[in-house]
């Protein structure tokens, strides 16, 4: 008989897959052109991976690390369907974009609260400095390095630079909360951190999608979604290794 555990990671597995086929069916329809029935398609994976979330909670018990996790996962949600209408209605994209900005701030808010109560063993306040190290070096890098990277953020510059030393802030301060109370003790920690690095290199490539020139190519489009989606898949499988 599988212990509830096993159950818990092949529900989860059954979740991620069934996500990933609505995502190829989403690219597909991104990628010819922007409508609301791929708005619809993209909410399907968003709710894959709020399932995998509550299969995996389900089975390794509703604690309050893996009720935050949902709390981020539900605004990563809310910010797929806000960015996604930004094209389908131009004429709010302003509204649209912000609220999406807004989304996802919030739920990495909820993945740093998670962090902190999900922690196994004596959290150490020194991760708090070395993640505002690490989210002040982003947030530098965003807004003097515009030029550089060859983007234009025109009216979103403090947005994005603020919205960056979050995401860093999140997976850095992750990594190093699990580095100082035991990497073996907070491996879900550790996972969890993977997911932000995704996030990351998703919403750099989305940067340059919104603010670049020229990097709107299907490739763009495209790896930016996947490296989303597995970010937040990753994130849900967390809950997974909490011991």
């Amino acid at each position: 008989m599988f212990g509830l555990s096993t159950l818990g990671t092949a529900l989860y597995g059954c979740t991620l897959v069934l996500g990933l086929v609505f995502l190829c069916v989403f690219l597909k329809m991104r990628v010819k052109a922007c409508s609301a029935k791929a708005t619809v398609t993209k909410a399907f994976v968003s709710v894959c991976f709020l399932l995998s979330w509550i299969a995996a909670s389900y089975f390794s018990g509703f604690t309050p690390f893996a009720a935050l996790l949902g709390g981020g996962l539900i605004m990563g949600l809310l910010g797929d369907i806000w960015l996604d209408l930004k094209f389908c209605y131009a004429r709010d994209e302003d509204f649209f974009t912000k609220m999406g900005f807004l989304s996802f701030a919030i739920g990495h808010g909820f993945y740093v609260a998670a962090v902190v109560l999900g922690v196994k063993g004596k959290f150490n306040p020194l991760a708090i400095l070395c993640a505002c190290g690490v989210a002040l070096v982003a947030a530098l890098v965003v807004f003097f390095g515009e030029k550089a990277m060859k983007l234009h953020y025109g009216d979103y510059k403090i947005i994005s630079t603020l919205y960056g030393a979050v995401l860093f802030f999140m997976a850095a301060f992750a990594f190093f909360v699990a580095l100082f109370a035991g990497l073996k003790e907070n491996i879900h920690l550790v996972v969890m951190a993977g997911g932000g690095v995704l996030f990351i290199l998703s919403d750099l490539i989305l940067s340059g999608t919104y603010f670049g020139e020229g990097k709107r190519r299907p490739v763009d489009i495209i790896t930016n979604h996947v490296f989303y989606y597995v970010a937040q898949f990753v994130i849900a499988a967390s809950v997974l290794f909490l011991k």
